[in-house]
């Protein structure tokens, strides 16, 4: 670790901030919509590369909790995808061998959403290929925010005793607990932002942003991104040996 290698690995676990879904549908005349359904569509072929490209965790940003001031229109029309993409890729997800999980605020989320979403965490649960993690009314903050919230819980509680509160501590209390953090972190579209995304877990993961929208970041931009990865130097905070 912190060394420099010309066959790094792949990274284990790559995270996405899929934008420029409206941009892409509004360059061609149609609803932004359109560019959603089309991003959800290349979802499924960047999951199915991920074994053959050695990546073992994805985790994508699928709607962000700051999403809410978008139009009722666009809103209520992603919802209605989500809700469509999990009844159509249940089987397909089973059958590939990928584990699904959600990380965010449910609690604003339509019931039956929510139902679908556990019923697909139920169903892949020993699933262990690939482990795709979506992201959805999520953000950094609110996540950090609703983690201190536990521990308070359990401080008032008794159950912890203050002065052990560490890092490793708050991090058993975040969505993502059982995952490892990022290696790297891609976003489309050619916007140079974290915008509010995997804040904590992030700290020493690698970046890359490209300028492609994400309904045309196909399986081989991906292996690109991945291969100029493996050339990068990760010294977390060290200084070369």
């Amino acid at each position: 670790m912190g060394s420099k290698s010309k066959d790094r690995p792949s990274p284990e676990h790559v995270a996405i901030i899929m934008d420029g879904n409206g941009r892409w549908a509004q360059a061609r005349g149609k609803p932004r919509l359109f560019g959603h359904h089309a991003g959800a569509r290349r979802v499924r072929e960047i999951v199915e590369a991920c074994p053959d490209l050695g990546v073992k965790y994805l985790t994508i940003f699928a709607f962000s909790t700051e999403n809410w001031k978008r139009t009722q229109v666009e809103v209520s029309g992603l919802m209605k995808l989500f809700k469509r993409y999990l009844m159509s890729e249940t089987r397909e997800l089973v059958e590939a061998g990928v584990r699904v999980r959600f990380i965010g605020d449910r609690m604003k989320l339509d019931d039956t959403l929510v139902a679908l979403m556990d019923e697909l965490e139920l169903l892949t649960c020993d699933n262990d290929l690939v482990h795709l993690t979506v992201a959805l009314n999520y953000g950094g903050r609110d996540e950090v925010t609703r983690a201190a919230k536990r521990l308070c819980r359990e401080v008032a509680a008794g159950v912890v005793d203050p002065e052990t509160v560490d890092a490793e501590m708050l991090a058993r209390h975040l969505d993502t607990y059982v995952l490892p953090d990022p290696d790297l972190v891609i976003r489309t579209s050619g916007e140079a932002r974290i915008s509010n995304f995997l804040l904590w877990q992030s700290a020493y993961s690698e970046y890359e942003f490209v300028d492609t929208l994400w309904p045309d970041f196909t399986r081989e931009e991906f292996a690109r991104v991945l291969h100029s990865y493996s050339h990068r130097e990760r010294r977390f905070g060290a200084v070369p040996g």
